[in-house]
């Protein structure tokens, strides 16, 4: 009940303070599976992206959340776990080791396998395929995890999103955010091709994201 009644306070105060626009241009919102990928420029973008959502689709999707962020005080632990029902996620992971895993094997996949969990669960789940908070107006490369998880669950929807303006209610470093009007765009969903390869299919998933910028 505690946890039900702070989700409806903090959507109250999101809403005030950014609008949480949704756009769904490219598809309708729906209860299915789906693995809704979107650009990352600010710790806001979980909690911007999961205030968009409508309610029904609110209850049966989970954010990622960076664990040395947002679990490294208990009320922050408690509000990621029991409001937004969040996966925690380690950043850097195999990124910061001298040699790259191989994709798909156990090494790679070890990183998302609290990722793989919810969607075996039949969860629905919200990325961040650039894995850090990007500098500049246009996400950076995606990162192997979002090929990954498209193959390992085709009847999944990939459905792409462009999260605007948050960057500017907290930048990095700041800890007061700013009113400002922002909105979630969400695009027409994007299908893994039999035969693509991994970094085609990233990039053309990318500028799925940043086509959606200029809609």
């Amino acid at each position: 009940m505690l946890a039900k009644f702070t989700g409806w306070v903090l959507l109250g105060l999101i809403r005030l303070l950014t609008g949480a626009q949704a756009r769904w241009w490219g598809c309708p919102p729906k209860a299915e599976q789906r693995i809704y990928f979107a650009n990352h420029q600010s710790h806001l973008d979980l909690v911007m992206i999961w205030a968009a959502l409508p309610e029904e689709l609110r209850s049966i999707t989970r954010p990622i959340a960076a664990r040395d962020y947002w679990a490294n005080t208990p009320l922050k632990r408690w509000i990621t776990t029991e409001v937004f029902n969040a996966i925690y996620v380690e950043r850097g992971g195999s990124a910061a080791a001298p040699t790259a895993p191989v994709p798909g094997s156990a090494e790679a996949l070890l990183p998302l396998q609290p990722l793989i969990e919810a969607l075996q669960s039949g969860d629905s789940i919200i990325i961040f395929p650039e894995g850090t908070r990007g500098h500049t107006g246009e996400p950076q490369k995606f990162k192997s995890g979002l090929f990954t998880l498209a193959r390992m669950f085709p009847e999944a929807v990939l459905v792409p999103a462009w999260i605007d303006n948050v960057q500017r209610v907290m930048p990095k470093g700041e800890v007061v955010p700013v009113p400002i009007l922002c909105s979630v765009t969400f695009g027409e969903p994007l299908k893994l091709e039999d035969d693509e390869e991994r970094r085609t299919f990233l990039d053309r998933a990318r500028e799925a994201v940043i086509a959606l910028r200029y809609v």
